[in-house]
């Protein structure tokens, strides 16, 4: 690579680079913690839920109790289990029943307790693995500005990996085994930017690509729409397999009788080792009554696997079958990989933990990056109203990224200690907090406190949220060990030995420091 390109490639991953340093960081802090979702959802309600992706319940048991509330004769339902949780997510499309009640015509969503069978809504089922979760994709931005914003970062953030490759590409090897901790400041920091960056390299490159595919996926097909399906959204939807054709309504009621759980079981019999992920009813009461049971293979058995059959209930036949231990289609691979892949749900907790470690290492790469570029510019060629200016710019990038940590744990101990906090308290509790921490390390001016600061403070929050949970329901972590509840005992466990960590490099910061000092 000659002189030209190599500058041309270095200023735009420098300046693609820190332009979305913040909002990058946010992204991939909050998707570190969005890998133990459903934990922390578990955890915070004192519950714990059956680990695998197959729907826990009793379909007949539940059509009744969802009929007695909201009146089911002609309607669409969407059983789905989205979350390692006890809740089902329940979706009642308004009745094709013209003569049905006032409580019919309304559509719904829903959450139901597959051991209570009590429903809820969205607001009322918030909770503080869901609020990390859409943190990552920025989604408490209105929509839909957040997802697209937080797209698009992935998108620069994939451009940003591409040329720190071509820049680096020469001496990309020698460079990953170079750490030179004594030499000046701005070669430890490229040391260990280049090092820890070759390290999470593919699940950056990962995550950049799938990231930017799901969230501005709408404006990627969006020409696809207009030209090849006439601007009919519901025709691609279709195509792509995310809807299913409707089955008109014969407006006459069902006089047999028919056991959804018998269907379900029948569609697990056929294949051994199939989850049923969704079940689908159309028509609902009426003859014209098909029911969708969809589910995929285990992971061990085949990655990708997607299975259904459709019964059509008035003859008890069944109508189509998908075989999913035949050959995957192109569109199943495609859609279920790249979920997979972004997920890292495919390898249990230890492909979990994992992909937490190079989520945080990522963070730290970013940061190491924003340092790369502050220390190249603090020389004394530079007018020293243009170096203040550089240092104001970092201060605000340290003091917004790091303060994440001690504000993540504190809202854990709230949403522990006051459960349930509910939708509306968790962001003021998160977003305020965060808010004021930020403004008082700004306001310090001192970079160097500001990480010791988050890191002790992260720290000794995150060994009180154990002693929190244990308090509050007197599930002390080996108490939920012996009775089996994982997701408490890991969330519990997960803190200690992250808060050790932390607070192990806070420590070494501060020593190194105060020897610098002296010395």
């Amino acid at each position: 690579m000659n002189n030209r390109n190599y500058n041309i490639f270095f200023h735009l991953h420098t300046v693609s680079g820190i332009i979305i340093s913040v909002v990058l960081f946010v992204i991939f802090f909050a998707g570190s913690f969005s890998f133990f979702r459903d934990d922390i959802a578990d955890w915070e309600k004192g519950e714990s839920a059956s680990l695998s992706k197959e729907i826990q319940l009793d379909y007949n048991h539940s059509l009744k109790v969802l009929d007695s509330l909201y009146d089911l004769h002609g309607r669409k339902i969407t059983i789905t289990q989205p979350h390692n949780e006890k809740e089902v997510a329940v979706y009642l499309e308004a009745s094709k029943d013209s003569l049905t009640s006032q409580k019919g015509k309304e559509a719904k969503f829903l959450y139901l307790n597959n051991s209570t069978y009590k429903t809820s809504t969205y607001v009322e089922n918030y909770n503080l693995g869901e609020f990390i979760y859409r943190l990552h994709f920025l989604a408490q931005i209105p929509y839909p500005v957040g997802y697209y914003l937080s797209g698009f970062i992935a998108l620069f953030f994939l451009f940003a990996t591409v040329t720190g490759v071509l820049v680096h590409w020469k001496k990309i090897i020698s460079n990953f085994y170079v750490f030179r901790p004594k030499e000046k400041l701005k070669t430890w920091w490229t040391d260990a930017h280049t090092s820890l960056g070759m390290l999470g390299l593919p699940f950056q490159f990962v995550y950049a690509v799938t990231g930017a595919f799901f969230m501005i996926k709408l404006l990627i097909i969006a020409p696809s729409v207009q030209l090849l399906y006439d601007g009919k959204e519901d025709q691609l939807n279709k195509e792509l397999e995310y809807t299913t054709t409707a089955v008109p309504f014969a407006n006459k009621a069902l006089t047999k009788t028919f056991s959804l759980n018998q269907m379900v079981g029948d569609t697990k019999k056929n294949w051994n080792d199939f989850d049923v992920t969704k079940v689908e009813i159309q028509n609902y009461g009426d003859t014209n009554m098909q029911v969708l049971v969809e589910g995929e293979m285990e992971f061990d058995q085949k990655f990708t696997a997607i299975g259904k059959r459709i019964y059509k209930v008035a003859t008890a036949e069944i109508i189509a079958e998908k075989n999913p231990l035949a050959q995957s289609s192109y569109l199943d691979s495609v859609k279920n990989i790249l979920y997979r892949i972004h997920y890292g749900d495919y390898g249990g907790y230890g492909l979990k933990i994992i992909s937490f470690a190079l989520g945080i290492l990522s963070c730290f790469v970013i940061i190491s990056g924003v340092m790369i570029w502050l220390v190249a510019r603090d020389k004394k060629n530079i007018p020293e109203k243009k170096r203040r200016f550089n240092e104001s710019v970092v201060r605000y990038y340290l003091a917004i990224s790091l303060t994440m940590f001690p504000v993540t744990a504190l809202t854990f101990i709230m949403a522990k200690v006051f459960f349930p906090l509910g939708q509306e308290k968790i962001y003021s509790i998160y977003f305020i907090s965060w808010l004021l921490l930020s403004i008082i390390l700004i306001l310090k001016k001192n970079n160097g406190f500001t990480n010791r600061f988050c890191l002790f403070s992260g720290s000794i929050l995150g060994f009180l949220i154990p002693i929190a949970n244990g308090i509050k329901t007197g599930n002390w972590f080996w108490i939920s060990y012996t009775n089996n509840h994982f997701q408490m005992y890991f969330i519990d466990v997960f803190w200690i030995v992250l808060s050790t960590i932390t607070f192990y490099a806070a420590f070494k910061i501060k020593s190194s420091s105060l020897k610098t000092k002296n010395s």
